[in-house]
């Protein structure tokens, strides 16, 4: 059920390891963020006509941090949560309680005055994207994801499309494709995941230059576990420049098979997964100064199919503002697109919108009660072309509370 909602712990403290003092080379540290969520929409009842508008869920993540020595150090993300909690979540009536191993690597940090170099190996954050960096609940200031990171389509790893009919002739949600793979009806593929993939890891920042480098076992669209390495194996990258102190302009790109390794009974004569790869080009901007800070991403993304002459493409982009107007008190708002693109098969037929586009616009605030708990509320306008109305619209409520387990450090 791993597609059904986002559960990727945030990369915060990553580098709290790496950061210690020197004279404290051995430590442990066990930071916790608990979220609890009241929700109200109508889209509960598109799943199940009987369900109420109003909802729950929790979610708690512990992010277990090892520093083993002046380089080394492990860190973990696991999280415990009850749906729905995510706002994706509520497309889905039901309740369910899932455990997650979100991450887990080992890492090495080296340094001189000006440069610093990390390298991990185990389950990572896609290098793909930056919204990943501030996923955290008392990170991230609203309570909903960006499309591409949330938003399943039309396509699935699983299945093969026939051509553009099967694209276009059902709706967001439960898909079947007819020509090959598992049967039945499921979920669509999310452009990018918020879980960590196997791989291995290679960071470097300095001189207002960051960059990442990343191979793993499965594409951020399709995460798959390290057997699968040896044809699954892909490559993610990223980077970025500091132009002035709170301005920073980023780039990353990923790119490879996506398709589960048993669709090859179906793929054409002479073909493997590899040669129906997906791909992602995307650029990010921050930028922070007093009061006000401001992100954004745009995305490309391509899925190579069979039968198709011109690939599924989709374009995703979003922009986010927070403005604090008191010591504990901000607003902020994020407004997001997703917009699929042309496609066409090989008997001819094609479309110059494979899916309806779609419009996120939310609009929060949130209130630090004290150092540890963060309250918030936001309301979602959620536009699909091919749903009129309010029905998709969410209202939420979310407490989070942020502690430290265990800090001890050792020499």
């Amino acid at each position: 059920m791993l597609t059904r909602a986002p559960a990727f712990a945030a990369l915060c403290l990553l580098l709290a390891p790496a950061a210690r003092p020197q004279d404290s080379t051995y430590g442990i540290s066990l930071p916790v963020t608990i979220g609890g969520a009241a929700l109200y929409t109508d889209r509960l009842q598109s799943d199940d006509p009987t369900s109420s508008p109003v909802t729950g869920g929790f979610r708690a993540v512990v992010y277990p941090t090892l520093q083993l020595g002046a380089h080394w150090f492990a860190y973990a993300a696991v999280q415990l949560e009850y749906t729905p909690y995510f706002y994706y979540d509520t497309f889905y009536a039901d309740h369910d309680w899932y455990l997650d191993t979100l991450q887990a690597f080992i890492g090495y940090a080296a340094r001189t005055p000006e440069t610093t170099w990390v390298f991990k190996a185990g389950r990572l954050s896609s290098a793909f994207g930056s919204f990943p960096l501030h996923y955290d609940d008392a990170d991230n200031p609203l309570m909903d994801q960006p499309l591409s990171y949330a938003q399943t389509l039309t396509l699935r790893h699983d299945q093969i499309p026939c051509g553009v009919a099967d694209l276009t002739s059902q709706a967001y949600g439960w898909i079947r494709n007819r020509c090959g793979g598992v049967p039945g009806w499921d979920d669509g593929l999310t452009p990018v995941s918020l879980y960590g993939l196997p791989g291995i890891q290679a960071e470097f920042s300095g001189h207002r230059v960051d960059a990442r480098f990343q191979v793993t076992s499965g594409s951020p669209s399709n995460p798959l576990s390290l057997s699968h390495t040896a044809e699954y194996a892909q490559w993610a990258a990223g980077g970025g420049y500091t132009i002035l102190q709170g301005f920073r302009v980023g780039v990353s790109g990923f790119r490879g098979p996506y398709l589960d390794p048993f669709l090859a009974a179906w793929l054409p004569a002479g073909t493997t997964v590899r040669d129906f790869p997906a791909s992602g080009l995307g650029v990010d901007v921050q930028w922070a100064r007093g009061h006000w800070s401001v992100s954004g991403e745009w995305q490309r993304f391509q899925f190579d199919s069979p039968n198709f002459t011109t690939a599924p493409s989709v374009i995703s982009s979003y922009v986010e503002a927070k403005r604090t107007l008191t010591p504990r008190f901000y607003v902020a708002g994020r407004a997001g697109w997703l917009h699929p693109g042309r496609a066409a098969d090989a008997s001819g037929a094609s479309t110059s919108e494979f899916a309806p586009g779609i419009g996120s616009y939310e609009l929060a605030g949130g209130w630090w009660l004290n150092r540890h708990q963060l309250i918030k509320a936001s309301y979602e306008w959620f536009k699909t072309e091919s749903v009129p109305g309010a029905r998709d619209n969410v209202l939420g409520v979310e407490l989070v509370t942020t502690f430290r387990a265990l800090d001890r450090a050792f020499r």
